[in-house]
């Protein structure tokens, strides 16, 4: 308290309390000060308490959203006229998913990730909102399509993978190790929109989520098959900085 009064005492140039017999009494200056000072004491108390509602038709902020170009091409409609009739003062910038991990959720330049892992970073949030089937995609006429379809003939045909750092290999390959089988992945695309034109254009096979491919392979005319074999479905993680997180 001694501390405390002396800093207040040496700030604003008076005695602020002065001892009368056994107890202390406010100076007239003190006395002065107490509304301004109990309207500061709100004031702040309300900046610090929990934040106010937003209010979404009010607020004019840019926002950059970056998710599979599959996710996007499946979800973007919905989400900017979802955001545009309640907040119309907010712009969305949907850049492409770069080839490599980069750091602009961290440094804030990129607000909402997709990603099918979680991170690893303990200063990035997620939350996991569903998970996807998978479904093979040829084209019409496919010699796939003709019979029934087994491992042996799905394994045996030349394939293409989604990748936008080119890997060649992903979970389907360990599926197919544990039976004994391998296929070959002739080519690695960078988004599910070039492979899907790529297999309508050859005899390729594109195995990949349903939901979010499914506009692209209706509006292609490809033919959609099921897997001969069990495969874990695509989780669908979104990832933002902590930051963001009001109350953290």
């Amino acid at each position: 308290m001694s501390r405390s009064l002396g800093r207040i005492r040496k700030a604003t140039g008076d005695q602020i309390l002065v001892r009368t017999g056994r107890s202390m009494v406010p100076t007239t200056r003190a006395l002065a000060m107490r509304a301004q000072v109990h309207a500061l004491v709100q004031q702040a108390h309300h900046l610090l308490s929990a934040q106010q509602e937003l209010d979404l038709a009010a607020l004019d902020r840019v926002f950059t959203v970056r998710w599979h170009d599959a996710l996007t091409a499946a979800c973007g409609t919905d989400l900017i006229t979802t955001v545009h009739r309640h907040a119309p003062g907010v712009r969305l910038r949907l850049p492409a998913e770069p080839g490599t991990d980069t750091p602009e959720l961290r440094r804030g330049e990129v607000g909402l990730e997709s990603s099918s892992s979680r991170p690893t970073l303990p200063d990035i949030r997620h939350r996991l909102v569903g998970s996807d089937r998978l479904v093979i995609a040829v084209r019409p006429g496919h010699p796939l399509t003709e019979g029934p379809l087994s491992i042996q003939r799905y394994a045996a045909a030349e394939h293409l993978t989604v990748s936008r750092r080119g890997r060649l290999r992903d979970p389907i390959d360990d599926a197919l190790t544990t039976r004994g089988l391998e296929r070959r992945v002739v080519a690695a695309g960078p988004t599910a929109a070039f492979v899907l034109q790529l297999a309508l254009d050859t005899d390729l096979v594109v195995t990949l989520p349903h939901a979010v491919t499914r506009a692209g392979r209706e509006q292609l005319g490809l033919a959609t098959l099921l897997p001969p074999l069990p495969l874990p479905e695509v989780p669908l993680y979104l990832l933002w900085h902590a930051r963001s997180c009001s109350g953290s």
